[in-house]
């Protein structure tokens, strides 16, 4: 029964059965089909024993019983025991890689590098520690490889989880989306110095994941992730050229920091992240604020150290714990190829590169490139040295003739049986390759030519000399509805850059894992459409490389923007290209600094950027390897060079910066010759600009928002914003502005499109969050409500008193309504204060003293409007101005007013005998909308006369406002 019963068997190896007692076994993990012990159960075998021989069932064909296809070995075991699982030795061999962990010096610190125990299917898989910031990384590829192509098949993904920082995520499905604008930065980070030291032949697909599982607040994920991706490439068969690392360096005071923190990095002069080899560097990405040239190399050799101790440290865990390469994979076109190719093309295309404007230059190619197809790979090749050297005779072998006679027997005919053949000469057979390798062959061959020709004739492919620029021109204010526009040219390369301005609603939101809200008031928007290059293709979402290029401008600008305080504006750059050869990146610079100009920014300075290139003089072209720096490449310059290398800055020092290489490093001596040699292209291309035209107009545009920024007590900020909102949406609504912005701090800014609503909404909030004062006075103002012991006047939006009946008339009053309607206008005196803060008010401390003659006499009947028609009759032309909203004089005291009133607040005060019109303890700022003719001129100096001084859009003389008569000032 128990022999036969599934339920009852496990397998057993017999040679395992006859060890010792003692010897323990585990579970194994692969059991299925019969019920087991839970996985963490050792059985000892002295347990386990057959009741006798004669149950053992004999290892036969018939006894393989298991749903996986297993075959298990079967015998009874005691009632008390239920299916057992398959167990495996302690002592049988494991698996073949295990946990491994290095401990690495980076700066001040230590970063913590782990393999072996997480991801163990993948090629190769590790976590980097840095503090309590985890990187978690791993390397896979295809095991066929795909269709061969000029680069390598390499896809970077980069994922920052929001449980990494102990959050998720606030959309509808509380998961991560798709990839954020700063996680393709990253991916872009880790995929260029990756890229150069693949080898060409490699083509199955390599995929590199990286994961932030979890992130401290203050140990950056970006260099981290770089590391992380260049040791787990070391690890991978993936064959490559060495370990590469990454390191951030930055500048605080006069030192420079490893791999700084986040709250290191907000003192920073400087944000370079450099990656490379144990002896090279092979990309580098940063931005500072207009720091010199020397200073920068200094940072790039602090950081290459760093890089190199890294590179250093993780060969000990490439050489324990690292996989072999496949070196076998790698599959080359046949070396012959190269020679046929520039035996069939050579010549042509020597003139095709000396075709100066880029697309018949690529028409031209493309027609050759056909051409060479055609040859090689339907008609056939053969070399013109193999059809001219003379043709190899073959002679077969020859019948003997038994006859004497001897006959002359012509080629096929038949004699006797034998047939006899004349010797021929053989022909050099056809030679025919496949597409692709012709293809690569050919592309390769084209670059080679182009770089000969650099080195050797001292000639670019549009006839410059190395250091030599391109023509350059630019145009500004081409969209008349535009805040600021730029067209800038340089050579085929050409840039239509837009500014917009606008409130902080306009700001751009971004979303990471720190939990709190972070705006950018400046951003920079890239877009490469296919049409900038004569071609047709995808237009839809920005690609990594549009990302890219966008952050790298617009870091390269952002030094030169005014503070908040001084321009209270949310500025957006737009570059469009419509013409691409080559730094259209730099071209975008270029554009967005005119723009910024022309929209009346006030920027500090102007900035200009420039592409530099390399080309190694090599041992092909007869030379030692040494570098010819290029100034101002083209896209053919970048594509068969060997760097790519943006500056950006102005005559004091560098903004921004970002070197890509194709060939496996270069030194400092070289990014010294290429940094200098781009500071001198800066000055010329920023001579360039300045003849810009028509130039920037440096004022605001009549189509720009006004914004006005006013201080108030920021205990009376509840005040505006009113219950849920409520106050605040009314005051938009009355006036008619675009947004009303309000801070914790007392900041009001106030958004709109018109003098007029903007002055109608300043009017509402300075009634509302204004500091009444014993003494103030307060002129036509509405009575709101009628009570049997008085009135309740509001002197200002939301702000009411009482006017006491006795308060009310010279002369005694039975009942107000007896004199008052609800809507009637009063003038009023603040008289008292009490200590909930609700206003007296009296009317009658404003009326003419009552003759002597009738001062005793009793007055019963009071006619109102008598007694009120000196002081309306005086005030006529006041009642007639305030058409919007009513105004009201009040008298300040000095000694009353908060520290932070601003100086025409104190200026103003007056004495007890004189009054002035209301001011509110504010402080104001305004950037004003320059309005040069027509109606809307004439409208505003209408409006400015029936304003006081103390109300002026402009900011006092004393303020240091970036906007002066209209025109903004320009560093």
């Amino acid at each position: 029964m128990l022999a036969t019963n599934p339920n009852y068997s496990f397998h057993v190896p017999l040679s395992k059965l006859r060890a010792s007692n003692s010897k323990k076994f585990k579970i194994s993990s692969n059991f299925s089909s019969v019920n087991c012990f839970p996985p963490t159960k050792r059985i000892h075998i002295s347990s386990i024993q057959p009741s006798n021989d004669a149950h053992r069932t004999p290892r036969t064909k018939k006894n393989k019983i298991s749903s996986s296809g297993s075959l298990f070995n079967r015998f009874t075991i005691g009632a008390c025991l239920t299916a057992q699982p398959d167990i495996q030795s302690l002592d049988a061999p494991q698996q073949s890689f295990a946990p491994y962990s290095i401990k690495i010096p980076v700066g001040d610190r230590h970063i913590l590098v782990e393999t072996g125990h997480i991801g163990r299917q993948a090629s190769a898989a590790i976590t980097v520690t840095d503090g309590e910031t985890v990187i978690y990384t791993t390397v896979c590829f295809n095991d066929d490889p795909s269709e061969p192509t000029d680069f390598f098949p390499l896809s970077v993904h980069y994922q920052e989880r929001f449980s990494a920082a102990g959050r998720t995520s606030g959309g509808f499905f509380k998961r991560e989306g798709r990839t954020k604008d700063h996680e393709v930065l990253i991916c872009r980070l880790i995929d260029r110095p990756l890229r150069p030291t693949m080898p060409r032949g490699f083509y199955h697909e390599t995929q590199i994941l990286s994961w932030v599982l979890s992130y401290d607040g203050l140990h950056p994920p970006d260099s981290l992730a770089v590391t992380a991706a260049g040791i787990a490439v070391a690890l991978s068969e993936v064959p490559s050229s060495g370990v590469i690392a990454g390191v951030r360096v930055g500048l605080i005071g006069d030192k420079f920091v490893m791999n700084p923190t986040t709250k290191e990095m907000e003192d920073s002069k400087l944000d370079l992240l450099l990656a490379g080899t144990e002896s090279a560097i092979l990309m580098i990405e940063g931005y500072c604020d207009f720091l010199p040239e020397e200073k920068l190399l200094e940072a790039i050799e602090v950081g290459q150290s760093a890089v190199r101790a890294i590179c250093m440290g993780v060969e000990s865990l490439v050489k324990k714990c690292g996989k072999p390469k496949m070196v076998d994979a790698v599959k080359l076109p046949p070396p012959e190829l190269y020679k046929h190719v520039e035996e069939i093309a050579g010549d042509e295309l020597v003139e095709a590169l000396q075709i100066k404007e880029k697309i018949p230059r690529r028409k031209a190619l493309s027609s050759l490139e056909a051409k060479v197809l055609n040859i090689l790979t339907e008609e056939g090749f053969v070399s013109k040295t193999e059809a001219s050297l003379p043709s190899e005779v073959v002679l077969p072998d020859l019948v003997e003739v038994e006859d004497e006679d001897e006959e002359v027997v012509v080629d096929g005919e038949v004699d006797e049986g034998d047939v006899r053949i004349k010797p021929v000469p053989k022909k050099p057979a056809p030679m025919l390759y496949s597409e692709v390798d012709v293809k690569l062959v050919y592309k390769e061959v084209s670059s080679k030519f182009l770089r000969r020709r650099i080195v050797e004739g001292g000639k670019r492919s549009d006839g410059r000399k190395p250091e030599e620029l391109r023509s350059i021109n630019s145009h500004c204010g081409l969209l008349p509805r535009a805040h600021g526009s730029a067209l800038f040219t340089r050579g085929e390369t050409q840039s239509l850059a837009v500014a917009t301005l606008g409130d902080k609603q306009m700001a751009q939101r971004i979303d990471n894992l720190v939990d709190e809200e972070e705006f950018k008031r400046f951003y920079l928007q890239y877009s490469f459409p296919p049409s900038c290059v004569g071609e047709a293709g995808r237009a839809g979402a920005p690609s990594r490389r549009e990302i890219g290029h966008g952050m790298l401008a617009e870091r390269a600008l952002e030094p030169i923007l005014p503070s908040e305080d001084e321009f209270p504006y949310t500025i957006r750059v737009e570059s469009t290209i419509t013409e691409s050869n080559g730094s259209s990146s730099m071209a975008s610079v270029c554009g967005g600094c005119l723009a910024l100009q022309d929209a009346g920014v006030p920027v500090r300075s102007s900035i200009a950027g420039i592409a530099m290139g390399m080309v190694l003089n090599t041992e092909d072209f007869g030379g030692d390897g040494s570098p010819l720096i290029l100034s101002d490449i083209t896209g053919g310059e970048d594509a068969s060079g060997d760097m790519d290398f943006k500056v950006a800055g102005n005559d004091d020092g560098v903004t921004a910066f970002q070197m890509d290489i194709k060939v496996i490093g270069i030194t400092l001596s070289v990014m010294r010759q290429a940094l200098l040699q781009a500071k001198e292209g800066r000055k010329h291309i920023l001579v360039e600009m300045s003849k810009c035209s028509p130039p920037p107009s440096k004022k605001l545009s009549r189509y720009a928002p006004i914004i006005h920024v006013m201080k108030v007590n920021p205990d009376k900020i509840n005040m505006i914003i009113g219950s849920g909102g409520k106050k605040v949406k009314s005051i938009i609504e009355e006036t008619g502005v675009e947004s009303i912005e309000t801070q914790d701090n007392g900041i009001v800014k106030i958004t709109a499109k018109d003098l007029s609503s903007l002055e109608k909404s300043k009017s509402i909030i300075s009634n509302l969050t204004m500091v009444p004062k014993i003494g103030d006075i307060y002129r036509n103002c509405e009575i709101k409500t009628i009570a049997p012991y008085g009135v309740f006047v509001e002197i200002a939006p939301g702000r009411e008193g009482l006017c006491h009946i006795s308060e009310l008339s010279a002369s005694w009053l039975a009942k107000a309504e007896d004199a008052f309607k609800a809507g009637d206008r009063v003038d009023v005196k603040l008289i008292e204060i009490n200590e909930k803060g609700q206003l007296r008010l009296s009317r009658r401390a404003l009326l003419p003293e009552p003759s002597p003659d009738k001062a005793g006499t009793k007055q019963h009947n009071v006619n109102p409007n008598k007694e009120t028609t000196i002081s309306q009759k005086a005030d006529e032309k006041d009642k007639l101005k305030n058409s919007s909203a009513p105004k009201f004089d009040v008298k300040v005291d000095n000694a009353d007013l908060p520290e932070d009133s601003s100086p025409d607040v104190k200026a103003g005060v007056s004495d007890k005998n004189k009054t002035v019109e209301a001011k509110t303890p504010i402080e104001d700022k305004f950037v004003k909308k320059s309005i040069s003719t027509g109606q809307d001129a004439t409208e505003t100096i209408k409006s400015r006369s029936k304003r006081t001084s103390t109300k002026s859009i402009s900011t006092s003389k004393t303020s240091e406002s970036p906007v002066v008569n209209g025109e903004a000032k320009v560093g």
